[in-house]
């Protein structure tokens, strides 16, 4: 009796998610190039430009696989000392990456008034053959056709047939294009293609060249993706920007002021909110998100309380009578015996 009467236990709940969606572009169509077109010209008016400190700093590689296309202006305005540096970067680059044919592959296009593409990602699947088709490498002088260069890469460099792996296995197709002058022929529109076909871009520039074309040309953010130095004398430099970037060094390691989460995203990072909170608009920290808790009062007729409820009133209803019963024969006995 004393459990039935000392025992009722019941909770009410309510889970409350969170939903988030992700948004990419895959192939490419008018529509698509139209928005890459506008959102680099959106943002041509930002400084967009990073000047290359040559102290940076030589941090140890996280390898990632990549399909990494070189795109390399030779044209007249580049002298055969400097293209010589080129090349140097191109060795230096290939000495930090994981080269093989499950991790990074490289194609080197060279570019002029013409376009060639030197060597495919199919082509050399280890570094000292790779670095062996750098040395010979010769400049094409004369014009700078750029998105010529752009279209053959897309079109030629960046296929299966040509060592690229297919979209199934998530392998990022990066470009790195090597410019000091202006281009000879519209970039805005193939660079657009390229990007919405899923190619990351990163410009350098070199001396003269032309940062508008820089800008059209990148992948946004366009602070990491265009880079300049003054002189082809410090290209080589940027190898370990690139190391940075490319090879995968966590930037949350390297130091953030996020409240709960550091998320990396290739060279920059941004901040997530636990469970249960929302992110400031400092985009930084994080709030305790408000929860509207609705209490309903036995919403599925639950069996078990149902059945409990007539047990109880049983209960109640037996030891009722049975008190009934108890005090009639209480009377029955002092009507025989008397007042005591």
């Amino acid at each position: 009796m004393k459990s039935l009467f000392g025992s009722l236990v019941y909770c009410l709940f309510l889970f409350v998610s969170d939903v988030y969606g992700t948004y990419r572009l895959n192939g490419f169509d008018p529509q698509q190039v139209t928005a890459q077109s506008y959102a680099q010209r959106r943002n041509l008016a930002r400084p967009p430009l990073r000047t290359l400190d040559p102290s940076a700093t030589d941090n140890s590689c996280r390898s990632r696989p990549l399909d990494l296309v070189f795109i390399i202006d030779s044209s007249r305005s580049v002298r055969p000392g400097e293209f010589e540096k080129v090349k140097i970067f191109l060795a230096d680059m290939v000495d930090t990456l994981d080269v093989g044919p499950e991790a990074t592959r490289v194609a080197v296009v060279n570019y002029a008034s013409t376009v060639k593409i030197e060597f495919l990602l199919k082509a050399h699947l280890n570094k000292p053959n790779m670095k062996q088709a750098i040395t010979r490498i010769e400049p094409l002088a004369a014009g700078t056709m750029t998105g010529l260069a752009i279209k053959s890469a897309m079109t030629e460099a960046f296929t299966e047939e040509s060592g690229a792996r297919p979209k199934s296995k998530n392998i990022a197709k990066v470009a790195i294009i090597v410019t000091d002058g202006r281009p000879q022929d519209q970039v805005e529109e193939v660079s657009a293609a390229a990007r919405g076909s899923g190619i990351e871009i990163y410009a350098v520039g070199v001396d003269r060249a032309d940062m508008t074309s820089l800008r059209l040309m990148a992948s946004n953010p366009l602070e990491d993706h265009v880079f300049y130095v003054e002189t082809y004398g410090v290209i080589e430099k940027l190898t370990s920007k690139f190391r940075e970037t490319l090879c995968g060094v966590d930037p949350c390691a390297m130091g953030h002021d996020c409240e709960h989460i550091c998320v990396s995203s290739n060279a920059s990072h941004h901040c997530k909110c636990r469970k249960g909170y929302i992110l400031n608009l400092d985009q930084k920290t994080c709030t305790l998100k408000q929860m509207k808790v609705v209490v309903v009062e036995d919403p599925c007729k639950c069996e078990a309380r149902l059945a409990f409820q007539m047990q109880t009133q049983a209960t109640l209803q037996e030891i009722t009578a049975r008190l009934a019963d108890m005090t009639g024969r209480v009377e029955q006995i002092e009507n025989i015996l008397g007042p005591v």
